[in-house]
């Protein structure tokens, strides 16, 4: 079988007197055959207008003008050959991809069929169901649990293609919990010491701020949302200690059991001294709490390098698939996490719950963790980035797959057509 590796452009096959032509030719090596995104850089030719053919077939893809970009998923099905000529217009068909905003919630979806959310409006926690549910009192505190809890800039829930819910938020045993979220933990600003994960403690939160951009298309749909690490300690008032861009995008695999996730993190410190992310062991990258039907004897992990729920905690990996078993009871489903080589630390240490967690549940939580063993000093207006990808998938993926979702991800390189 093959591997394609999302890279490369041939010839140029247009005359003075025709429209603009391009053929373009995917590269492929090795290993297992996978779908995955690849683009065009077409920043040295003058057509405006574009139209993307593979074997006669029209193929979705989303423009860039600003990049001077073209976006589309290379599925497995098709021709390694793609033609793009220039286009007497753009035809604008009804998106497949779409993001929707509703009450507080952006939906990203598929065919209208919205696979998971980011929160933008402050969520505030059911402090009394959650507690009523576990059958025990609530605590008596100064400042009500819901507001101490409150949070916004999130992603849940996360859904399979088939509709399992695979996160969990605010569960009784960590109230600070969000679905998929990346606060950073033991940092320190000048002497202080803060922590924007632990939401309890009160040092400080991570919260959305505004939309830069939304997308829906053909290829993908997605978001990027500004966040504001806000540091509760230090001053008499809230001070921003982190800026952060975070790019989200769903892309469409054309597999009813599969579909792509990427998340990209791009972050700066207005401080004047900057921020230190201190070495340990949650903090920052990207973390998941997974659903509570997750326990033990039902959920399994394999990194790449070859790790299972036992051992897996604290090593490094390029690539890690947490699954388990279906809310019927009759198959699985999971996500495959890959970190990017140009990541921090990468291959990237891990926080795996250990099999005991919780007492003795077993519960699931998964998180790349670039500070795990080694402190990090961010730099006053200074650019830092994490940049990751995931699979959602319902049945079974293999190791190999695994692998070649990693190679695409890790080796993604532009289609460069040069005008000459």
């Amino acid at each position: 079988m093959r591997n394609v590796f999302l890279l490369c452009l041939l010839l140029l096959i247009a005359s003075c007197e025709q429209k603009e032509k391009h053929l373009i030719k995917i590269q492929e090596g090795s290993g297992i055959l996978i779908s995955s995104p690849v683009y065009i850089d077409v920043s040295q030719l003058e057509m405006e207008t574009f139209k993307l053919t593979n074997k006669g077939e029209p193929i979705a893809f989303e423009y860039d003008s600003i990049t001077r970009q073209i976006w589309f998923v290379h599925q497995v099905d098709r021709s390694l050959e793609y033609t793009l000529e220039e286009a007497d217009n753009t035809l604008k068909d009804s998106p497949r991809l779409t993001a929707r905003k509703n009450d507080g919630n952006i939906e990203l979806a598929i065919d209208n069929n919205a696979v998971t959310q980011y929160r933008y409006g402050m969520n505030y926690p059911d402090i009394e169901a959650i507690f009523e549910k576990e059958g025990v009192p609530i605590p008596e505190r100064e400042v009500p649990l819901d507001s101490i809890f409150r949070k916004s800039g999130f992603l849940h829930p996360i859904m399979t293609p088939e509709g399992d819910t695979l996160t969990r938020i605010n569960p009784i045993d960590h109230l600070h919990h969000y679905g998929l979220w990346g606060p950073w933990t033991h940092t320190r600003i000048d002497t202080t010491r803060v922590d924007f994960w632990n939401l309890g403690e009160g040092m400080g939160t991570v919260l959305f701020k505004e939309f830069q951009t939304t997308t829906s298309g053909n290829a993908f749909t997605g978001f990027v949302a500004s966040q504001e690490h806000l540091d509760y300690k230090t001053k008499k008032e809230p001070q921003v200690a982190l800026n952060e861009d975070l790019e989200v995008r769903l892309w469409n695999l054309g597999d009813s059991k599969r579909y792509m996730l990427d998340y990209k993190s791009s972050f700066s410190s207005p401080l004047q001294h900057g921020i230190l992310f201190e070495a340990y062991r949650y903090g920052g990258g990207i973390g998941l709490r997974f659903d509570e039907r997750w326990k033990a004897d039902n959920c399994s992990v394999l990194t790449s390098e070859g790790h299972d729920r036992l051992s897996a905690d604290g090593t490094k990996a390029r690539w890690c698939i947490v699954s388990g078993e279906s809310s019927d009871g009759l198959s699985t489903s999971g996500i495959l996490f890959m970190s990017h080589p140009e990541n921090r630390m990468h291959p990237e240490p891990m926080r795996i719950w250990p099999i005991d967690a919780n007492g003795g549940r077993g519960d699931m939580f998964f998180e790349f963790c670039p500070i795990r063993y080694d402190e990090w000093k961010i730099e006053p207006n200074m650019q830092y980035g994490l940049n990751y990808r995931m699979v959602i998938f319902d049945g079974e993926l293999s190791a190999q797959e695994a692998e070649a979702y990693w190679q695409a991800f890790a080796s993604q390189k532009g289609i460069i057509i040069n005008s000459d």
